[in-house]
């Protein structure tokens, strides 16, 4: 309620409302702001070693979902009734998906996945949300069901991480690529 966020900010209510208007506003606003500190956990445009890289960027969704595991449940319990709040409680997830699948992308070009033996680019989107959603649910779930996540969060972290790319084909070491050249014409004067 807008009580227990006025009493949590020490404000009195009646300043929320002056300074956002609604609670709604006052959501969306506090959504956004997650969301641009989910686009600040960046992965790097050239990938050195893909499970620590990977591990951390999940750690940091990790504790971001952890962070903000009441007002997700909320904003899930309230989506049929305010559908349009779920319009920005996506932005960081849909911003998460393409970072990561952006990534899978960098790793097949530098030579981290085998361009024959891999995942078909069609599979990478669904591989990515299985991450995700690997995240959301320990997220979202462990502090109710402790007993379906008998590993630590960083241990199950971990573990996510490396099944994942297992699943993608991804390599301990990039191959070394043959740079591709592009095949000259040849003008010869003969007929």
């Amino acid at each position: 309620t807008t009580r227990r966020i006025a009493e949590e900010a020490g404000v009195n209510e009646v300043t929320i409302f002056r300074q956002f208007g609604s609670k709604d506003a006052l959501l969306d606003i506090a959504m956004r702001e997650c969301a641009r500190l989910d686009a600040e956990a960046t992965l790097p445009r050239e990938p050195v070693h893909p499970e620590n890289e990977l591990t951390h960027w999940a750690q940091t969704h990790y504790d971001g979902i952890c962070a903000m595991r009441a007002i997700v449940r909320q904003m899930m319990s309230d989506a049929s009734e305010r559908p349009d709040a779920m319009a920005c409680a996506k932005i960081g997830p849909c911003s998460a998906f393409t970072q990561l699948r952006d990534y899978v992308v960098r790793l097949r070009r530098d030579g981290w996945i085998s361009e024959t033996d891999s995942v078909r680019p069609a599979d990478v989107g669904p591989a990515v949300s299985m991450l995700m959603g690997a995240l959301f649910n320990d997220a979202m779930n462990r502090d109710m069901m402790p007993e379906l996540f008998p590993q630590t969060p960083a241990d199950s972290l971990r573990a996510y991480v490396r099944i994942f790319l297992r699943g993608i084909g991804t390599r301990s070491e990039p191959s070394s690529r043959p740079q591709r050249t592009a095949a000259v014409p040849s003008f010869s004067s003969a007929p």
